[in-house]
């Protein structure tokens, strides 16, 4: 597990009520704790076994009620057509953060309704932890929707674009 990853659980633990969560992967162990007042626990590492862990606390901020994350789908990939738009594929968020439709303000959107777009065609960029990530269309067609306003915050597997295959 690398920093990015564990970043990334943090962030996770910020935004919803989860208040602990551990891992152990091939003689690391990494445990993370935040007691309910969202205050910090700091607990000694066990030295127990050969590998001691790190023991990190959650950055301290109140919990928040948030919406629990959705459940696990492709990362950006296409959903099955609909009963009624045959045809129609989503494009969708392989992360929670930040929407952005074009790289800077004053660069052009990578895709507005009417875009052809192919597999490798940069739809977006979602900002999660200062890091700005490419998303590709994973799909070849047409935009027909943008379904997120930019700057808003995005969830994992969260519907970005409307494109009709072909």
């Amino acid at each position: 597990m690398d920093l990015k990853q564990i970043k990334l659980v943090i962030d996770l633990m910020k935004r919803s009520d989860l208040t602990e969560f551990a891992v152990e992967e091939e003689g690391f162990k990494l445990k993370i704790r935040r007691g309910a007042s969202g205050a910090p626990v700091i607990s000694s590492p066990s030295y127990g076994s050969a590998t001691p862990f790190p023991v990190l606390s959650a950055p301290v901020s109140a919990p928040s009620p948030a919406p629990a994350p959705a459940a696990p789908a492709p990362a950006s990939a296409p959903s099955a057509p609909a009963g009624d738009e045959s045809g129609i594929v989503y494009v969708k968020s392989p992360m929670v953060g930040t929407f952005y439709k074009a790289a800077s303000p004053e660069s052009p959107s990578f895709a507005e309704p009417g875009t052809k777009l192919t597999e490798t065609s940069v739809v977006c960029i979602i900002e999660a932890m200062k890091i700005m990530n490419e998303i590709q269309a994973e799909v070849k067609g047409t935009v027909v929707e943008v379904l997120v306003e930019n700057g808003s915050p995005v969830e994992y597997g969260q519907k970005l674009f409307k494109v009709k295959q072909g």
